[in-house]
């Protein structure tokens, strides 16, 4: 019996052995669980939040803007004394006037940079800085623009080698470049904007940190010209899967990030407009892979937004978007049916009005047309 009755009593260092054991296993699964539900808070659906990360970030709590906090971002618009440009940046400054002190909104002050070189007739009007333009008709660059475009550049700790010389005219990161180096911008952030933008829902801050906010566009595809890429990307720099799919607009991104950022930009775009092959692959996005692989070569990855911005006749609804881009042509039959690549009998193109904005008189879009184009029907003017 007393051999029995020792058989069945554990000693104590087992006993604590087994306890302790039991806390450390608790402990492990409590703060996986944790870690579990921190992930599903950093990634949210893409059919519900519209949000998406690239794999390599993950955005933890401690870098999320606090629920009440305000960070303004300050708006940047490139823009021409065009007629055509003129009048899409009226509507645009109107609806940011209409939006920006909303319950929300994050939006400060408003820049239209134009880089014409010279005033226009709504400088009163739009808050505006005039910078200079890239010379027009030139193949190659001169001896003069290279050290124009070095002196400013210096600002920023880099120079554009005088190999940089082939390109059409690249206003944008130029323009960006100048604005940079001259302006006092009171906001730690910036939101690039273009003129075919208006705002259809208070913006707020969407960027964390040293994370940009940007759009995800279905056409810049990195993972598709890794060839072209590696001319600008190199492979110590890690896989072009690395390059954003994105372009410069709209991303909202850290005033002294973009500073570092802006003359890498400009000088890729020199590059690749240099490049045959490269100008050939990408035409007319060509500046967009620019900015996207010169925020990459910086180690810039930025959170990718899909609820940032709708593009008629493509995004239906509006939902909670906060921009609509109308860069496309809205074509549709009196049925409502979507007729792109014809003229349609009811149609909205910004194309259209290169003399002058859309009448108010336009007809109404016929019944059945999406949510979106009806939208962009009523922010027209």
């Amino acid at each position: 019996m007393i051999v029995r009755k020792n058989m069945g009593r554990a000693s104590p260092l087992v006993l604590v052995t087994l306890v302790l054991g039991f806390c450390f296993a608790t402990y492990n699964l409590v703060t996986m669980i944790m870690h579990n539900r921190a992930i599903s808070k950093w990634v949210e659906d893409d059919a519900n939040g519209g949000i998406f990360f690239d794999p390599v970030i993950k955005m933890p709590e401690n870098v999320r803007k606090p629920k009440n906090a305000r960070l303004p971002f300050h708006v940047a618009v490139t823009a021409t004394d065009a007629t055509y440009s003129q009048w899409q940046c009226r509507i645009m400054y109107y609806w940011y006037k209409k939006k920006k002190d909303l319950p929300g909104s994050d939006m400060g002050g408003f820049t239209r940079i134009l880089h014409s070189g010279s005033p226009d007739n709504f400088m009163d009007e739009i808050p505006t800085i005039v910078v200079d333009p890239l010379p027009e008709g030139l193949d190659r660059v001169s001896f003069l623009l290279y050290h124009i475009l070095n002196r400013h550049c210096a600002a920023f700790s880099e120079k554009i080698p005088l190999s940089y010389q082939g390109y059409i005219v690249l206003n944008r990161p130029w323009a960006f470049v100048q604005w940079l180096e001259k302006a006092t911008i009171e906001e730690d952030y910036i939101l690039m904007a273009e003129p075919d933008h208006i705002f259809i829902n208070p913006l707020p801050n969407l960027a964390s940190g040293g994370f940009p906010a940007a759009f995800p566009f279905f056409y810049i595809k990195p993972a598709d010209y890794g060839k072209v890429l590696r001319k600008f990307f190199p492979e110590e720099m890690g896989p072009v899967t690395n390059i954003d799919p994105i372009g410069n607009s709209p991303v909202i991104i850290k005033k002294d990030l973009l500073k570092k950022i802006a003359p890498t930009w400009m000088n890729v775009s020199l590059k690749m407009k240099d490049d045959p092959e490269t100008d050939e692959a990408f035409g007319w996005v060509l500046e967009m892979y620019a900015y996207a692989v010169g925020s990459a070569l910086h180690g810039v990855q930025h959170i990718l937004r899909k609820d940032f911005m709708l593009q008629p006749p493509w995004d239906f609804e509006i939902g909670k978007k906060f921009i609509i881009h109308y860069t496309y042509g809205c074509d549709y039959n009196m049925k409502g049916e979507l007729m792109y690549g014809e003229i349609g009998e009811w149609r909205f193109d910004k194309r259209s009005f290169l003399r002058g904005p859309p009448p108010r008189n336009l007809s109404l879009p016929p019944p059945g047309v999406p949510e979106s184009v009806v939208c962009l029907y009523k922010y027209r003017y």
